[in-house]
């Protein structure tokens, strides 16, 4: 079997929200805390008082200056519009409470199948020796399976059982990758805890900060090519003209809820935020 990179570079730019496609799963299904993310308590299941009869968002072009700023941040990858269109065939959650149950349970599983999706097919864009490729091809294969999967058969998925198989060819690959880049020594920096930390400029590629705590650290012009960033909490880091090009694993999520400008790098499936303009 050819290491295909194509397969997972195509599927990863594929996962995108189409919000127009989706019946404000996001802005109903799930529990929103009061913070500084978002101004208000919503219980999941309730639809947020800013959500319109047509599925829109009352203040869209107003959300962080509202205290909406977690809004601005969240991306489903499209899991939204595929329970809406797919799971439930364009059937609306308003059309009885039953059915609005059932969907909004529905909607993290596949939030969380969509992710998993993401991960194994950016794994799949890299070049890695031919076992490893073949694992992670049938494990896309099985993830596409899982999501085709009705109401009820999603309901009744083990989650963390899917995880685990997930998550150590992902930490196989990370490895596979990082050690190509840095083959002199292993820089493990899983967990990690830099909030606030100084590491403007700093060459930090082929690190492993799984997990890590970047909470407004400044990584303003740092070299974070190769860097792992799956679970890292980016929330208010500053990237401003850091290199992220070749970063592994990182989300939409992850960025929108950073700080960056004209001159980050980011990799080609990741949108530069409206917000950092």
């Amino acid at each position: 079997m050819s290491n295909d990179a194509s397969i997972g570079i195509t599927t990863r730019k594929s996962l995108q929200a189409d919000c127009q496609n989706c019946f404000g799963l996001c802005c109903t299904a799930l529990n929103i805390v009061a913070s500084s993310d978002f101004a208000i308590h919503k219980p999941a299941g309730k639809p947020c008082p800013n959500l319109q009869e047509d599925y829109r968002c009352r203040i869209h072009h107003e959300l962080r200056d509202t205290g909406f700023k977690g809004c601005t941040v969240f991306d489903c990858l499209g899991a939204g519009q595929h329970v809406s269109q797919m799971t439930f065939q364009g059937q609306d959650w308003r059309q009885s409470r039953k059915h609005a149950e059932k969907m909004f349970q529905v909607f993290p599983i596949m939030e969380q199948l969509y992710e998993m999706i993401a991960y194994v097919a950016e794994a799949l864009s890299y070049k890695v020796d031919k076992s490893l490729y073949k694992q992670l091809l049938a494990q896309l294969e099985q993830l596409q399976q899982l999501i085709a999967c009705d109401a009820d058969a999603l309901l009744a998925l083990d989650i963390v059982t899917i995880r685990m198989p997930v998550n150590a060819l992902l930490l196989q690959t990370s490895e596979y990758i990082r050690l190509q880049k840095k083959p002199s020594k292993k820089l493990n920096q899983r967990g990690a805890d830099w909030m606030g930390k100084n590491l403007k400029g700093k060459d930090l590629r082929a690190t492993d900060l799984r997990g890590s705590y970047l909470i407004a650290a400044n990584l303003q012009n740092a070299d974070l090519r190769e860097v792992d960033f799956i679970g890292a909490d980016l929330r208010d880091a500053n990237l401003c003209g850091a290199d992220l090009s070749t970063s592994m694993f990182l989300t939409q999520m992850q960025i929108n809820a950073a700080q960056g400008d004209h001159a980050t790098k980011l990799p080609s499936y990741i949108k530069r935020p409206a917000h950092w303009q």
